[in-house]
């Protein structure tokens, strides 16, 4: 079901929502709850900077904190000077989608209250996802505490100084010097890209575990391992939830087992899997509480009329979940391959060696295993925790760094892996069905199969599967929405 209109509140934005608005171009609309909140923050801050210092709007920035900028200096355009100075990211420039991802959560982050802006600053970061746009943003910039960069570079579009992509421009804003700050003081690129990469990975995640259950009927594995006494003996989440889903796609399939145990790939799905799950939804309620967070500094707190200076901005949860998350996204890949290694196997399939066809000789899907396992070795490479480093910045005085950023980057591309390697798994199993003429009987696992099935080649002679493995993944989020209707 698409979603017409996301309603921005502040307080209740979503991975999934991210997803829409970044990738789909979902309209947003800017809930007026949201709006009075900034409204309030910045009657407030205002009157509270003309009796006490306020870091950024009457200081300057990092080492430079006990510089007072006087009424000279600041309509001079020190909030202006530092947005031009900040806007200093290199490397190539990061994805329409990311840009976008990184305008809606700033907006549900304003909206949350707290920052100060003035509030016509909403209505214009709405306006520009309604009008498809996104600002030129660099790879780098960032390590986890505040993507300076990244919004720096979104302020000068907003300016009219840089232009917006999408093909139209914005009419400049004149955006208040003392607001420079406020704008920029968010981790909201580093979010809204881990938004994005944990939506997709927990739909590859469910996908995966329909893709388990064909491979499961090709080798007419044992479901005693999916068994309630099982995992009510252990009862982890994600282990209890991989088991259930598990007997529900299998509950009408005829099937003798062929062996007393299986190989660990159908055996240990559950213990591997389940992981897996678990730290994506650690992940996914790690980031919705970080995107509906007032998480700024200075927090503006209208209530006690005062500001608070603090460490709100430093996002170390959120890349300790995303590292947590690939180093589980690898062990339940390399299961996905020990389960490919066994469709290429006679013993498993009762078919030809790599389920091939035509002369002895032929390789049919041998080299699926090496396209799944060069995919498993980027993800082996990715979960590399980026929360091992740290960094001593701005004359020592920012002297830590948890570089979630990296994190959130390396789980974008961890997912991109692992969604070749299930495809993979996929293309095998659907082949091994078509050549013994004996697709599964439930309906699930039927409509899995015979919609994967009329998408690829029928073609079971030695031709080239790149294209198989592209109509695979492609077809991924269908099978996401079967595990979901269970």
């Amino acid at each position: 079901m698409e979603i017409a209109r996301i309603v921005i509140d502040g307080t209740a934005l979503t991975c999934a929502q991210v997803t829409g608005i970044a990738q789909h171009d979902v309209q947003v609309e800017l809930d007026y709850s949201g709006l009075e909140r900034a409204q309030a923050a910045w009657e407030a801050v205002g009157r509270i900077a003309r009796r006490r210092s306020v870091y950024g709007r009457t200081t300057g920035v990092g080492a430079n904190r006990h510089v007072l900028i006087d009424g000279d200096d600041d309509e001079a355009g020190h909030g202006l000077r530092l947005l031009r100075s900040h806007a200093g990211g290199a490397g190539p420039l990061i994805s329409r989608e990311l840009a976008r991802a990184t305008l809606a959560v700033r907006l549900n982050q304003f909206a949350a209250g707290g920052s100060g802006v003035n509030p016509d600053l909403l209505g214009i970061l709405t306006r520009a996802l309604n009008a498809g746009l996104s600002p030129a943003i660099p790879s780098y910039g960032a390590i986890g505490t505040g993507d300076l960069t990244a919004l720096a570079s979104t302020a000068l579009c907003i300016l009219g100084e840089r232009p917006w992509r999408g093909g139209v421009d914005l009419p400049p804003y004149r955006l208040s010097s003392a607001d420079a700050l406020a704008f920029i003081s968010s981790n909201a690129a580093t979010l809204g890209e881990a938004a994005i990469a944990c939506a997709e990975l927990r739909d590859l995640l469910d996908a995966a575990v329909v893709v388990s259950a064909l491979s499961f009927t090709v080798v007419r594995g044992s479901d005693e391992p999916y068994g309630v006494p099982v995992h009510e003996a252990r009862p982890h989440p994600g282990q209890r939830a991989v088991a259930a889903l598990m007997r529900t796609l299998l509950a009408d399939e005829p099937i003798t087992p062929a062996r007393i145990q299986d190989p660990y790939g159908y055996r240990a799905l559950p213990q591997v899997h389940g992981p897996a799950m678990d730290a994506a939804g650690q992940l996914e309620r790690v980031l919705t509480v970080e995107m509906n967070a007032a998480s700024e500094n200075p927090l503006v707190d209208v209530a006690g009329d005062d500001v608070w200076h603090n460490g709100n901005f430093h996002t170390v949860g959120a890349g300790l979940a995303l590292d947590a998350a690939r180093v589980a996204l690898f062990q339940t890949s390399a299961l996905t391959a020990a389960r490919l290694g066994t469709l290429m196997e006679p013993s498993f399939t009762g078919l030809r060696p790599f389920l091939a066809d035509g002369p002895e000789s032929s390789s049919g899907v041998m080299i699926l295993e090496y396209a799944a396992h060069a995919a498993i070795a980027d993800i082996r490479r990715h979960a590399a925790p980026a929360a091992l480093g740290t960094a001593v910045l701005s004359r020592g005085l920012e002297e830590h760094a948890g570089f979630s950023t990296q994190s959130a980057r390396a789980t974008t591309d961890a997912v991109a892996a692992y969604r070749v390697v299930v495809a993979c798994e996929l293309v095998a199993a659907v082949r091994a069905l078509t050549m013994r003429g004996d697709p599964p009987k439930g309906e699930i696992l039927r409509t899995a199969y015979e919609r994967v099935a009329a998408a690829i080649n029928p073609d079971t002679e030695d031709r080239p599967l790149d294209a198989d493995i592209a109509a695979a993944e492609s077809l991924l989020p269908e099978l996401s929405g079967l595990a979901l209707g269970t």
